[in-house]
């Protein structure tokens, strides 16, 4: 998360030919760099309609009252980006602003943030406490699952971070916990799916060109491998930061596993997901909620 003071509009850009950088989770091809050369253009342009509106705010005299956020709604649109819940694809911008917290201007931190924060970040500002309410046929409360932001803008903060993926019937959950990160791929025993404007990219289009052809991808995994995946992946994201040694089999990380995969089901269970006892079983919750088994061989 990037805590940030509001950038002051530019009528003009000056552009400088720098080394052109390339993520190590991205092909390094001619065509991913032009894929590349367009998304960062699109962001300089999105930075200038920022500026824009910042510059409104300032005019109107409320810059030193205001809470800003900017967020995205997923990774970038690359292999291994979004639609996965790897690093590389659940890494979005998080920017805050608050005059209350000028000291910080310019700082980042490390605290692991979702949009799923944003709610209690906006209700902590204005003070307003969370309204106790049921949703029809729930006897339960609606639990806040979120996390305000601005404890992080004092001193630096650390959580779990929960993640989960439905698009395109891929249902995949994740925890991260320090330096591991524990996926599961509930339907690990079909390929991940791609979606339409990602398949119609350059770099992915390059990417099966050169797969179709035996060519070298200058990628660092296959797409076989990127279309089948295990039913857990388990990560030290210190030593491996490209999640590439799957350590879900190693028994030196036995407990480990165990352990996130524990705090990971009780998330599950807190926050009604539908999969928590997939695939192997299924939630039965006419009586009691219970995992009932579906002898299906997995």
């Amino acid at each position: 998360m990037q805590i940030c003071q509001p950038p002051h509009l530019h009528t003009h850009i000056q552009i400088r030919l720098l080394p052109f950088y390339v993520p190590p989770f991205v092909p390094d091809t001619p065509a991913a760099r032009a894929d590349l050369a367009a998304q960062y253009t699109t962001v300089s342009r999105l930075d200038q309609g920022i500026g824009l509106v910042l510059e409104e705010l300032r005019e109107a005299g409320y810059e030193n009252d205001t809470l800003i956020i900017y967020s995205s709604d997923n990774g970038i649109p690359f292999p291994n980006g979004r639609t996965n819940l790897y690093h590389s694809g659940i890494a979005e911008p998080m920017l805050v602003s608050s005059p209350e917290h000028r000291e910080r201007w310019g700082d980042s931190s490390q605290a692991f943030v979702s949009l799923l924060d944003i709610t209690p970040t906006i209700l902590d500002w204005f003070s307003v406490p969370y309204p106790v309410y049921h949703l029809p046929g729930s006897p339960s409360a609606v639990l806040l699952t979120g996390h305000s932001l601005l404890p992080a803008l004092v001193p630096p903060l650390t959580a779990l971070l929960f993640s989960f993926q439905v698009t395109m019937y891929y249902p995949i959950r994740s925890i991260l916990q320090g330096a591991y990160h524990l996926l599961q791929n509930l339907h690990y025993r079909m390929p991940f799916p791609i979606d339409q404007d990602f398949y119609v990219s350059p770099t992915f289009q390059d990417l099966l060109n050169r797969t179709r052809s035996r060519q070298p991808t200058h990628w660092f995994k296959s797409l076989d491998q990127y279309y089948y995946r295990e039913r857990w992946e388990l990560y030290d994201t210190r030593s491996d930061p490209l999640e590439v040694r799957n350590l879900a089999s190693d028994a030196s990380y036995r407990a480990v596993l165990e352990d996130l995969r524990q705090r990971l089901q009780k998330w599950q269970w807190q926050t009604g997901d539908p999969w928590v006892c997939g695939p192997d079983y299924v939630l039965e919750e006419k009586l009691t909620p219970e995992c009932r088994p579906l002898y299906n061989s997995l």
